[in-house]
């Protein structure tokens, strides 16, 4: 394996970048008065808005690190199928909980929401922080405090959802256990099919006709494959996660083939058919909607995302300007820890009852707070990280 596969800039620059844009919308979500392309477009509105790209692009940069991720490992002699469902189970386990929080009972528990929320978060910190030069009876002592903590704070839960148990209970996945699901699928195709580029091509096919079908029901044979497949959703996911790994099998067949040339061509040409198949098929299958996963939203996303990393790849990998993303190098590198960073944040900062200017609750100034807000808890996962507090699944 040669070492030029051991770190991929362009991907960690892009992750890093879709990192800071994800904490950014998701900071904007509540402000009132800013541009509307900013935010999600409406549940039953027929359209794109910033925040419904991130989370497609986020899912492809999982596949585009998949192979050269799986290399580095199978090089360390790692077990991979075996890091692959821990990961994935992981991510899942936590996507669960942040589900939850979206329901916790405030009025009849005996911990506020924020205290709730920031005890579980840190139990999160004490069981998957990165013991890496701990002793293993420090280890194994935090991590169980760590696991302790997570089950006091289940115990204590309780739902003011009417439709769901009083209890922890399954309403959706969330953000990280999405990403869980659409992980270990598409990871684990990708080791068992030993990273052939054809049957990669074919997998994402079969995902984007899962998802077609769901919404236009012609494709019969299709469904009566997806009753014997564990899909998290309607094939959208998965398909975002395959479009990364068949474009990095092909960047480094090519790399390894000194026929790089051919890689900008194909990928823009790609670019250019799945955004025209998502515009046509915009008017026969729910418009383009992140709300309901729709096959337009799937392919101009997956558009977006492979033009969006053809400008990292230049930028990083052919003109080496890795160093323009050095100030959000954290969200790149580190990202588990910037993205659950906020769920201490937001908790602590409700508990302090403390504001700030009306200036910058809306409008402009809302815009600007929160883009300060991305670039702080970036920075703070970096500081974490120069003292060896760094999550790792």
């Amino acid at each position: 394996m040669n070492n030029q596969y051991t770190r991929v800039r362009s991907i960690d620059a892009f992750r890093a970048v879709t990192m800071f844009l994800m904490i950014f919308v998701n900071d904007l979500e509540g402000v009132p008065n800013v541009p509307l392309w900013l935010k999600h477009a409406g549940e039953n509105t027929d359209g794109l808005g910033l925040a419904d790209v991130i989370f497609p692009g986020f899912l492809f940069i999982v596949g585009l690190s998949i192979p050269f991720a799986f290399q580095n490992r199978q090089i360390k002699g790692s077990h991979v199928p075996y890091r692959i469902i821990t990961r994935s189970l992981a991510l899942i386990l936590i996507g669960f909980f942040h589900a939850n929080m979206e329901t916790y009972d405030d009025a009849n528990t005996l911990l506020p929401k924020p205290v709730w929320e920031s005890l579980l978060t840190f139990s999160f910190f004490f069981i998957f922080l990165d013991y890496k030069g701990t002793s293993n009876l420090k280890r194994n002592l935090l991590r169980g405090f760590g696991l302790v903590l997570l089950i006091g704070m289940s115990f204590l839960y309780k739902s003011n959802d009417p439709n769901h148990s009083a209890w922890l209970h399954f309403s959706w996945w969330g953000i990280l256990g999405l990403i869980g699901w659409s992980y270990m699928m598409c990871a684990l195709i990708y080791h068992y099919a030993k990273g052939v580029l054809w049957i990669q091509a074919a997998v994402w096919i079969v995902f984007m006709l899962i998802n077609l079908d769901f919404h236009f029901g012609w494709l019969d044979f299709i469904m009566q494959w997806k009753s014997y497949i564990w899909l998290a959703g309607n094939g959208a996911m998965q398909a975002f996660t395959m479009a990364g790994i068949v474009v990095s099998v092909m960047y480094m067949r090519l790399m390894q083939n000194k026929e790089m040339n051919l890689l900008w061509p194909g990928i823009i040409l790609l670019a250019v058919i799945l955004a025209n198949l998502g515009f046509i098929v915009r008017y026969v299958s729910g418009g383009i909607s992140k709300a309901h996963d729709t096959p337009s939203w799937v392919l101009i996303c997956t558009s977006i995302s492979l033009v969006a990393y053809m400008v990292f790849l230049f930028i990083v990998d052919v003109k080496d300007k890795y160093q323009w993303f050095s100030f959000i190098k954290p969200a790149g590198t580190n990202t588990f820890t910037c993205y659950l960073i906020p769920f201490i944040f937001y908790p602590i900062y409700g508990m302090l009852d403390v504001g700030y200017p009306e200036y910058l609750s809306e409008g402009t100034g809302g815009l600007i707070k929160c883009l300060v807000f991305s670039f702080v808890m970036i920075q703070v996962a970096g500081l974490l990280e120069k003292i060896n507090v760094r999550l790792k699944i």
